[in-house]
């Protein structure tokens, strides 16, 4: 990197990057808690295949909704751009162009729910009492399919526009509601995995409803109608297209390598599924948390591509990598010192413990890359960089996790299952590490 990239970091970009930072963080918190609270009241039951059963439905949830994922990625990146040129019709353009894309989808989803039911689950590996049970989950919650992917596009666009305090409290209506309701269905009148499916696709058009009124403060009919013209325009959505295609080839590819981790655990046992799911739990929490330091760097690096400045992309990937590092290897470690405290919030059934505490400490590698590679998913999405994100994905799970995988299966390991997890991390972190120096040093 230059000299000229070697100068201290200016107060005014920490203050801004703590203050957006802290504000996603605490939003994405919300969601993994949500889901752990899921887990806990699930892995309390009397019978276990409830929670074996949402752990595999939210498998096919992860293909559907993470793969469109793009929604709100490609929102943020290209809002903040238009932030930073100062082109509020564009901002105003990416919220209608991207919602309109985000409600087609939706009902898509909802037209083709039996289908993508029938073949998720005959993919999937399970005994015949825990498909029915995550068949029972999935039933309810594909209904919320629609405001999930709106929901994408508004956290999107209100991070790119750093609207960090508007993007927490949608995390505190959707998740607040969800607990609620959990408590509601599952505890209160016994309806299991089918209950946490409600409560999940209720809390989502609860969050939707708070945040169109958002929208509604920060649009105007007028406003609308003056950008109507441009709204079709084929220039946009063809780079619209283009970036999208790339994220969705990346998260595809993410979601597979994940998915087939989770199918992987169930055919080495019911123990130990249970066990992986609890500890993808934590990886979970982990990748939330410090995705809050992506979402601000996404949104700030953004910003900074659109002024052309990189002096200031510079000393925030400097910032962001060294903030994410620390905070990803200190909460791997919380848990890994502490394993029975907090994973036995989360199930009594011992043997589940036993067998999680023997993998637990793979949390370390797991989120040690996995810190460096969320920071730079969300610098390389706010530059709208999709091309280098798809290859680096690609690679990891073609070169990284498939072998070691397939091995662990033959092999009927589960330690190896764990390596083939920690590669794909790794493989994602090298790879963007050494696309990203490129960026400060090429013109914009």
């Amino acid at each position: 990197m230059p000299a000229a990239y070697s100068l201290k970091l200016s107060e005014p970009l920490i203050r801004r990057f703590l203050r957006l930072a802290i504000a996603n963080i605490v939003s994405n918190l919300m969601t993994p808690l949500a889901g752990i609270i899921d887990t806990a009241f699930l892995g309390h039951l009397a019978d276990i295949r409830h929670l074996g059963g949402v752990a595999l439905a939210t498998v096919l949830f992860n293909y559907v909704y993470w793969s469109f994922g793009f929604l709100r990625m490609g929102t943020t990146g290209m809002t903040a751009q238009a932030v930073g040129r100062r082109s509020d019709q564009d901002v105003l353009l990416i919220a209608l162009r991207n919602g309109g894309i985000a409600l087609g989808l939706g009902l898509l989803i909802l037209l083709l729910q039996i289908p993508i039911r029938e073949l998720g689950f005959a993919l999937l590996s399970a005994t015949p009492d825990v498909k029915l049970s995550g068949q029972a989950f999935f039933d309810a919650r594909i209904w919320g399919a629609p405001a999930v992917l709106m929901n994408l596009v508004l956290i999107g666009w209100f991070l790119g526009r750093e609207k960090g305090s508007w993007v927490l409290l949608l995390s505190l209506v959707g998740n607040g509601a969800n607990v609620l309701l959990d408590y509601l269905f599952i505890v209160r009148w016994g309806w299991a995995s089918v209950g946490a499916g409600w409560a999940t696709a209720a809390s989502q058009y609860l969050m939707l409803g708070v945040g169109l009124i958002f929208v509604g403060r920060a649009m105007s009919w007028p406003r609308v109608q003056a950008v109507m013209p441009r709204l079709w325009d084929s220039a946009a959505f063809h780079s619209l297209f283009k970036l999208n295609r790339d994220i969705l080839i990346r998260t595809f590819a993410l979601v597979s390598s994940f998915a087939l981790f989770t199918n992987l655990s169930s055919g080495l046992g019911v123990n130990v599924l249970a066990a992986n799911t609890l500890l993808l739990q934590i990886v979970t929490l982990g990748a939330y948390f410090i995705d809050g330091l992506a979402f601000a760097t996404e949104s700030l690096a953004g910003n900074f591509h659109g002024q052309g400045d990189r002096l200031k992309l510079a000393s925030l990937m400097r910032l962001s990598g060294a903030v994410s590092l620390a905070l990803g290897i200190a909460f791997a470690l919380a848990f890994a010192l502490f394993p029975r405290v907090f994973l036995s919030l989360l199930t009594h059934h011992l043997d589940v413990l036993d067998q999680a505490a023997a993998y637990v400490w793979w949390l370390l590698p797991v989120l040690g890359f996995g810190s460096i590679a969320f920071m730079l998913d969300g610098y390389f999405l706010g530059l709208t960089a999709g091309r280098a994100l798809r290859n680096s994905t690609l690679l990891a799970t073609g070169g990284g996790f498939l072998p070691v995988a397939i091995i662990a299966w033959n092999l009927q390991n589960p330690q190896l299952l764990w390596l083939a997890l920690t590669l794909f991390m790794a493989t994602r972190a090298i790879t963007l590490s050494l696309v990203a120096p490129r960026t400060v040093r090429e013109p914009i």
